[in-house]
């Protein structure tokens, strides 16, 4: 069951990644997908919030405030920081930022299921300290894959930067979680058959790519 869950994550990642470089390549294929993106994350999100709430006053007002500000968190953020991204330095970084959340994420589930350990957080139970352990070590691994291209950045910062967008993409997963919890349901959408919705995989990058752009800006004050 392991293995089979890890080569559906291993696939589902590669498939991320060719999306990305897609994007990374073309403006168009950028805009697209975050429209696309952004859409079934505030449906997959709603979804949840009505779950949560059964009264039927509060699943209208769900469906308005809380996507209205999912809406201001991912896309607004997205589309202002647009600009910046079209210098190279901040495209690159915020891509570097989502595959960071992306080997977090693989980091975690591998260490977590081979070293098991103690739990995490009650939030969710599948969640452990070795998985923590192993998504900072994964995320860290990413580090020698870019620095050639990220030489703008002095390493110790890098690293430095690299451990709070790990730290922050692992937040947003189990802040997802803690939704799904409340819902009591196991995956946010079945848009990956058989390995869950959107939210289930991008919950991380919701959270740290924003903060990787973020963090570019905070990271050239202080050079």
């Amino acid at each position: 069951m392991i293995e089979k869950n890890l080569i559906k994550r291993i696939i589902t990642s590669f498939v991320l990644i060719s999306i990305l470089f897609s994007m990374y390549i073309s403006s168009m294929m950028m805009i697209l997908a975050a429209i696309v993106i952004s859409a079934l994350s505030f449906y997959e999100f709603n979804r949840l919030i009505v779950k949560i709430l059964k009264n039927t006053f509060l699943k209208f007002l769900s469906s308005g405030v809380i996507l209205l500000y999912l809406f201001l968190f991912v896309f607004i953020i997205f589309w202002i920081e647009s600009v910046k991204v079209e210098n190279p330095n901040y495209k690159l970084f915020f891509f570097y930022a989502i595959f960071v959340s992306i080997g977090s994420d693989l980091g975690g589930y591998i260490f977590g299921n081979i070293f098991k350990g103690k739990k995490l957080t009650k939030i969710s139970p599948n969640k452990t300290i070795s998985g923590v352990i192993g998504a900072f070590i994964f995320s860290i691994l990413i580090i020698p894959i870019f620095y050639n291209d990220l030489k703008f950045i002095n390493i110790n910062l890098l690293f430095l930067a690299t451990i709070l967008i790990s730290t922050i993409s692992q937040f947003g997963d189990l802040s997802i979680s803690f939704l799904k919890r409340l819902a009591k349901v196991k995956d946010t959408g079945n848009i990956f058959p058989g390995h869950g919705g959107v939210l289930d995989r991008i919950d991380g990058m919701l959270f740290a790519a924003p903060v990787g752009l973020f963090l570019l800006d905070y990271i050239s004050i202080i050079k």
